[in-house]
């Protein structure tokens, strides 16, 4: 009988949660989970782990200590920033969610060349955006303009320092404010908890520079909504999502929860369809 995928959880927030629900309800067969990590005695994957009878690791040694081979982190730009290059190299696959700290070329070149080395999975998923197969595919024929359009309710973007810094009142928003307009490059990282899903668009399709960036406060949304539009030599085309956030975070869709599962129950199988 095949052995069950070791897999850890980087992070104890709501997609954590998620996961480890699904995978209590014997959702995710083939995949046994060994621990949760998070930083320092006062951390809340801490909590989670005790809750779901797991081993807690409160370093990257007593991560690495746990043998998993697959890491999902859903933690923080800051925590992949600290971690993902040194658990390649550890021979140990992850799976960002956090992709807006890819933005730093540096980092994201090294963690790439970890996994060439080691043969570790470095594995960034759709999040809460579709359409990344078409792109990819409209890549190879050549895609001249690429731009997503990320708006949410008022709530979703405060406590945000980018926000607060320039002043935008979104108490009583009574009309749309775009908050951002840009590259990707530059957008995605104000925004960390956010637009990670731009992040994911620029690194599959055309770039940083070139994915065009709008991140919108609506006061008439009740959906977190992503508009992406693609317009190349094979075509152009245009995908809407109308996300319903996240109950206990506002900030990230549930649509980019599930795509956590997602991604684990696509290394478990050996049938795929779509590109």
């Amino acid at each position: 009988m095949e052995k069950d995928l070791r897999v850890a959880l980087l992070g104890g927030g709501t997609i954590g949660r998620l996961v480890l629900e699904h995978a209590r309800g014997d959702a995710m067969p083939g995949i046994q989970f060994v621990g949760v990590a998070g930083r320092g005695p006062a951390s809340s994957a801490k909590r989670l782990a005790h809750e779901f009878g797991l081993t807690y690791a409160a370093d990257r040694a007593a991560l690495i200590a746990l043998r998993p081979q697959v890491i999902v982190e859903a933690a923080s730009h800051d925590a992949v920033r600290e971690h993902l290059v040194a658990l390649l190299e550890a021979g140990m696959g992850v799976v960002v969610l956090s992709a807006g700290a890819l933005a730093d070329d540096a980092l994201r070149y090294a963690a790439e060349a970890a996994s060439r080395r080691t043969g570790a999975l470095f594995y960034v998923p759709s999040g809460g955006i579709g359409g990344l197969d078409a792109l990819r595919t409209a890549c190879l024929a050549g895609v001249d303009q690429v731009s997503i359009q990320v708006a949410k309710p008022p709530a979703a973007w405060k406590g945000i320092a980018y926000v607060e810094a320039r002043g935008f009142r979104l108490d009583g928003l009574r009309a749309p404010v775009t908050l951002f307009e840009g590259p990707a490059r530059e957008g995605v990282p104000h925004f960390p908890q956010n637009v990670n899903i731009a992040a994911v668009l620029a690194l599959a399709g055309i770039g940083w520079e070139r994915t065009r960036l709008r991140v919108v406060a609506d006061p008439d949304l009740k959906l977190n909504t992503h508009t992406i539009r693609v317009e190349g030599r094979s075509g152009r085309f245009t995908v809407v999502l109308e996300n319903v956030p996240a109950p206990e975070n506002p900030k990230t869709s549930w649509l980019a929860c599930y795509s956590a599962i997602a991604a684990l129950k696509a290394l478990r199988s050996t049938v795929r369809f779509g590109t």
